[in-house]
This record gives C-alpha cells, sequence and structure tokens, in this order.
C-alpha cells in the first residue's frame, strides 16, 4: 500500500489498486499513473477552444487527452473518458503515445499554425508524470505546454510542472464549498491554492460554467471575481484584474438533465456583474 498525494483525498492504494481517480496505482509500493501515456483523443484545435483568448490568439494547438478524473461533475461533457464507470473501458483500448511521438507530432504540426501541445479532454493533473516528460521536450523545439485543467490538486506535489506549463486555463466551477463537495465531490479551497500558485508562474485563465440552481446568482459570481482581482505575483503585486474569466452556458448532459440550459441573458448579465472586478470577460457556449 502506498499513499497518492496528488489531491485532498490522499488515496491510500494497495498493491495492483486504484485511487479515486481510477487512473493512480501502486506499482512495486510506488504510486503510478497507469494512463501514462495513452492517448484516446487527439486533434489540431485553435488556441480559442480551450479557451485561451489572451495566448498567442489565432494559434492552432495539438490537444491530447486520456482518461480519468479526480472529479464526479454530474455535468461532465467527457464522461465517456473522465468517469469512473466509464474508464474501465480505457486501458487496453487508448493508443500509446510517448512524449518523443507527441514532441514529433507537435513539430510536424508547426507548418499549420502549431504552437504547442494542450493537454485537455479529461484531467491532466492526474497525470503529471506524462505532461512533464513531454514539456521537458517540448521547451527544446520551442514549443508551448498547456494545460485545461480542474486545477484540484496539490500544488507542491505538482510543483515541477510550473517550470515547464506556459499556460492554464484552470476550472473554477463555483465559489461555495457545499457546490464543490456536494455536488462536485471536490475540494474548492484546494482549487483556489492551485491558482494562487499557477498565476505565478504562467499565463491563466479561468472558467466557470454557469448552472441555473447552482452557481448562477450575481453575489457569487461578483465574489468569485473579486478574488480573482485580488490575486498576486511573485512580488506580491496584485494582477488579478488582468486574468481572463469564461462565463460558459450550461446545456442539460449526463446525470443533470433535471433543469434546462442556461439562460442566454443571465450569461450577459453575469459577465456585467464580473466586469466590475475583472478587465477580461468573456462568454461562452451562448
Amino acid at each position: 500500500m502506498a499513499e497518492c498525494n496528488v489531491c485532498f483525498r490522499h488515496c491510500h492504494i494497495d498493491e495492483g489498486k486504484y485511487g479515486f481517480c481510477k487512473v493512480r496505482t501502486c506499482r512495486d509500493g510506488s504510486i503510478v499513473p497507469d494512463n501514462y501515456g495513452k492517448v484516446t483523443s487527439i486533434a489540431l484545435d485553435p488556441i480559442e477552444k480551450k479557451p485561451l483568448n489572451r495566448f498567442f490568439p489565432g494559434s492552432m494547438i495539438v490537444s491530447v487527452g486520456s482518461y480519468g478524473c479526480n472529479l464526479r461533475c454530474p455535468f461532465c461533457q467527457n464522461y465517456g473518458i473522465s468517469w469512473a464507470e466509464e474508464v474501465e473501458k480505457w486501458p487496453e483500448k487508448a493508443k500509446y503515445i510517448s512524449p518523443e511521438e507527441l514532441c514529433r507530432i507537435a513539430v510536424a504540426e508547426k507548418p499549420y499554425g502549431n504552437i504547442g501541445v494542450a493537454f485537455t479532454y479529461n484531467e491532466p493533473l492526474i497525470s503529471y508524470e506524462y505532461v512533464l516528460d513531454t514539456a521537458k521536450l517540448l521547451r527544446e523545439h520551442d514549443l508551448k505546454t498547456v494545460l485545461v485543467t480542474n486545477g484540484m490538486a496539490d500544488a507542491s506535489a505538482v510543483g515541477d510542472l510550473f517550470g515547464y506549463v506556459d499556460a492554464m486555463n484552470i476550472d473554477l466551477k463555483g465559489f461555495t464549498d457545499h457546490y464543490y463537495e456536494d455536488l462536485l465531490k471536490g475540494n474548492r479551497r484546494m482549487v483556489m491554492d492551485f491558482i494562487k500558485e499557477a498565476v505565478k508562474h504562467c499565463h491563466v485563465e479561468v472558467t466557470t460554467l454557469i448552472i441555473p440552481g447552482e452557481n448562477d446568482t450575481d453575489d457569487e459570481i461578483f465574489e468569485l471575481s473579486r478574488w480573482i482581482r485580488e490575486l498576486t505575483d511573485n512580488e506580491g503585486n496584485q494582477i488579478g484584474e488582468n486574468i481572463p474569466l469564461h462565463l460558459s452556458r450550461f446545456f442539460p448532459k449526463f446525470h443533470m438533465t433535471d433543469r434546462d440550459a442556461t439562460d442566454v441573458a443571465n450569461v450577459y448579465h453575469l459577465k456585467t456583474v464580473a466586469e466590475k472586478n475583472l478587465k477580461y470577460v468573456y462568454t461562452g457556449n451562448c
């Protein structure tokens, strides 16, 4: 048995078994990601699709995903590769792509506007070792490393990444502990601490999916955006006002079909609320 230190759960995992994410496993007494290099999805996407609106706009990026996640969002858009009961089919089906091969793919796409690799679709931090190994190679070729992440990781456990990741889009899914703990099976404070650290090292944009009846009030979005505004760099300078926030529209999906899609007018209204604190607020799925 060994203890995983990636997120707040600190899963104690028996030899050959898995933690909550269904990816990190105990092998020869050590915790390793069972999905290292196992790819379920790969595509060349516009950088704005991540979404990153203020990081090399107009460029393309190789987007790659594996399987597994350490949250259980009932509205997950990628539940087929993220949720526990769905993940079990992937270990034998996923294609292995080594860090070296992924780097070669990224280099080959340079003529088509590619600037690097974005680790996305599932949660990349649960296999941060693969991200780190690839990022080191990408840097040798002047290519960027991007993470699209739920941010639910101990910054000290994955700290080596901060020296190699160039940009992140991090979900701050709501601004109450009730929402994170009861609905998502996560930990809001860990996400906030991760964001606090990430902004000191790389370009960060934040995304909040607006769900009717859960996180769609003026007060919540005002407090969330005010917290972002107060973020600081390594020297203690307040930089949060310039961190982009993406407010995305929810559509009924997966286990959350008990409500309608978010009213478009409310998404635009909440944009004006967030703009009281932030310079750059974008709407998505509208």
